[in-house]
């Protein structure tokens, strides 16, 4: 595996445990559902670095994810989606994290983390299995 690949999982990792750190905060639901898009992104530039494809400066989960040739079931397509909607360029204060209806709630925000965890593993995995 490139370091440059082992760079983006790392820091996809430390996303995923910053979203579990402060998933039961009822006020930050918000940089819980930030740190989930962040470790999505994160898992999918290090697919596409580790598939030697031109890197994509953006921050569109979908395209990320049909860039790195990812397959998805339909319900994780969806969550992908409505995940996708989390990352603002201006990042004003009090529109970070945010979703189209406001703040995630709870269990919005832990279907984030549960999402996030099985592709950050899947993928880690993926990764190691083709290394060998």
């Amino acid at each position: 595996m490139k370091q440059i690949t082992k760079d983006w999982l790392t820091a996809a990792e430390d996303d995923l445990l910053a979203a579990k750190t402060l998933s039961n905060k009822t006020r930050l639901t918000n940089l819980v559902s930030f740190h989930c898009q962040q470790c999505l992104e994160k898992c999918f530039k290090a697919i596409i670095e580790e598939q030697d494809k031109p890197s994509i400066k953006s921050h569109d989960l979908i395209r990320l994810q049909l860039n790195a040739n990812i397959k998805l079931s339909v319900s994780e397509t969806i969550l992908l989606s409505i995940i996708n909607e989390v990352y603002i360029d201006a990042r004003y204060p009090g529109d970070l994290g945010l979703l189209p209806h406001g703040k995630p709630t709870i269990p919005e925000s832990e279907a984030f983390i549960e999402f996030c965890d099985t592709i950050f593993n899947r993928l880690r995995d993926q990764l190691v299995v083709s290394n060998r």
